[in-house]
């Protein structure tokens, strides 16, 4: 049997993406059927009724937005709230132009009033079942249906007093269905086909980059922190987990709760080679600031000596890539140019 050297199935990767991009480039272009309304779908447990296409949207939290965005339909978003950090590139403009009814939780009576004829959802814990915006129930009682990412209800159970523990590991696949499904609710599958596509193509790129270092890596992905507290770092099975998989690094918590909080003795112990700091303008704990994490990772006597710091191996993600959305391929770019830079795709 022939073993192939390191760079050798690199190299054949990199022949593979090319090979491959220009299909998926290219998958979108087949007309797709019009959507025939009423149109009805499973989401998230419950079924919801569409009888048009939706023109006038409230978009609760940022991935949802952008989501939108990317399908062109900036036109028939009204409001928006929940944001991490800025909009995606090449969207400044139109996302100025939408009214932002709250950075963090609106309330019902503000969404409301933009009258909208749809509400779509990124988080349960806005609008869920214990939501604390509203229930589902509340906008369809009113003929408001609500759409919500599958990414935080498929194999994943939510509470009101946690991030949520995922049972099946999270994979941009639950992604691409929300694209898909928003295509089709809003009558625009081709342009959904085609954004499913180019992330496809851009994370098999991203692959290719690091090949070479997989399964010599291990990280430790911190979301952020409360006064005086432990850290909330990434799960084995949310956005961070896909990650760290599609580039072959060993994630060292192995448990299901999305964000646990676990202490830095234990983090050092376990001496992960890299830690990816959350970067985002959110200001709802201490450390949310990447700022404040950097300081604290180079003054903290257990942190300090964890070898990932003395190496400088701390690199910065976008937070909003760390949870289940578009921005994970993102986070996927991110993190391989990051260990390539540092020479540890080797």
């Amino acid at each position: 049997m022939t073993l192939f050297s390191a760079a050798a199935r690199s190299a054949s990767l990199l022949s593979l993406v090319a090979g491959s991009t220009a299909l998926l480039l290219s998958a979108y272009t087949a007309a797709a059927a019009e959507t025939q309304y009423p149109l009805t779908l499973q989401n998230c447990g419950r079924p919801v009724t569409f009888q048009k296409a939706p023109t006038q949207t409230v978009s609760v939290g940022q991935s949802s937005t952008e989501i939108l965005y990317m399908l062109g339909l900036a036109d028939r978003v009204v409001g928006t709230a929940l944001w991490v950090g800025p909009v995606l590139k090449g969207y400044e403009e139109v996302n100025a132009k939408i009214d932002r009814l709250a950075d963090n939780d609106p309330s019902f009576e503000s969404v409301l009033g933009k009258k909208p004829d749809i509400v779509t959802v990124q988080f349960q814990w806005q609008i869920g079942p214990e939501g604390v915006v509203a229930k589902p129930e509340q906008f369809e009682e009113l003929g408001i249906p609500v759409y919500t990412s599958p990414s935080d209800c498929v194999g994943k159970e939510n509470s009101a007093a946690s991030d949520g523990v995922r049972h099946q590991v999270f994979t941009m696949d639950l992604v691409y269905q929300e694209v898909r499904e928003l295509a089709q609710i809003y009558n625009v599958q081709d342009k959904g086909e085609e954004v499913v596509a180019e992330l496809k193509a851009r994370e098999a790129a991203a692959r290719a980059k690091v090949a070479a270092a997989d399964g010599k890596l291990s990280a430790v992905f911190w979301f952020s922190s409360a006064a005086d507290s432990d850290p909330y770092v990434a799960g084995k099975n949310g956005a961070p987990g896909y990650i760290m998989s599609a580039l072959g690094i060993d994630n060292i918590i192995k448990t299901d709760d999305e964000w646990p909080m676990v202490g830095w003795e234990t983090i050092a112990k376990s001496g992960p080679t890299i830690i990816v700091a959350g970067s985002m303008e959110r200001r709802r704990y201490p450390l949310d600031s990447l700022e404040a994490k950097l300081d604290f990772l180079k003054t903290d006597p257990v942190a300090s000596l964890m070898p990932a710091v003395k190496n400088n191996h701390v690199f910065d993600m976008d937070a909003q890539a760390m949870n289940p959305t578009i921005r994970t391929i993102e986070g996927i770019e991110q993190l391989a140019d990051a260990i390539e830079k540092a020479g540890l795709a080797k």
